[in-house]
């Protein structure tokens, strides 16, 4: 399976306090660090070899993961020296990269169950395409009112999920992707644009798969419950097994 890049560098600025004395990767939801569900979630998906990219407090990462073998996979990290943007991050980590077939990078902030198999898969069946990227459907982050010809109103939809596609911040990439990354900037606003020009990247939509990005108090709140809700620690322990 593909090694796993995991961009772990952000200040994570709306969520301090909890932010002040850690990455926003090493933020508790349920028990758990967000990076340590990821690398979960991963190996469960049989993925055993990480990148970490770092930056803000990075020496708490380190100290928390260490070689990775507690969590029964193996760690590398590369640290930039200064803030180098998403783009920036993962062209820093190039010497680790170019000689993959495939590889799979993720934000550091989100939380999710989805088949990353499936955006490895869809890369490799491509002969043009450098980049699979994972895509969940828009939720409204407020309820919305149903009314009728009348304006009656006839029903209410808490958070209903609307009919757009969204990044969900993972992808599967070919080392041909690292040619279009900057030296510094972000991929989203950089070699995504391009990529997107050249018709290099293709998107795979998750309809039936949990998807959480943690930017909030709220969001945090939310996803504690939602992950004790699915099981989340049994289910990728149980899948890894399998």
């Amino acid at each position: 399976m593909a090694k796993a890049v995991i961009l772990a560098g952000g200040f994570g600025k709306r969520l301090r306090p909890l932010t002040e004395d850690r990455p926003k990767p090493l933020v508790d939801v349920a028990g758990r660090p967000i990076i340590e569900w990821q690398i979960l979630w991963l190996r469960s998906h049989g993925v055993r070899e990480f990148v970490i990219l770092l930056g803000y407090k990075w020496e708490r990462l380190v100290e928390r993961l260490g070689s990775g073998q507690r969590l029964g996979v193996r760690i590398a990290y590369v640290v930039e020296d200064e803030p180098l943007g998403t783009g920036g991050a993962i062209k820093n980590a190039e010497h680790l990269l170019k000689g993959e077939d495939y590889f799979i990078v993720l934000n550091g902030d989100i939380i999710t169950n989805l088949d990353v198999n499936r955006l490895v898969a869809k890369l490799a069946n491509s002969k043009d395409a450098l980049v699979a990227m994972a895509l969940v459907p828009l939720r409204s982050p407020y309820g919305v009112v149903e009314l009728d010809q009348e304006d009656h109103i006839v029903r209410f939809v808490e958070k209903p999920t609307l009919d757009y596609w969204i990044n969900a911040g993972v992808y599967a990439m070919k080392p041909g992707v690292l040619d279009y990354l900057p030296e510094k900037g972000d991929i989203e606003r950089t070699a995504f644009p391009r990529l997107a020009e050249e018709r290099r990247i293709l998107g795979e939509r998750f309809t039936d798969a949990y998807w959480r990005s943690i930017d909030t108090i709220k969001d945090l709140e939310e996803a504690a419950r939602q992950i004790e809700a699915l099981r989340f620690e049994e289910k990728f322990a149980q899948e890894d097994k399998g």
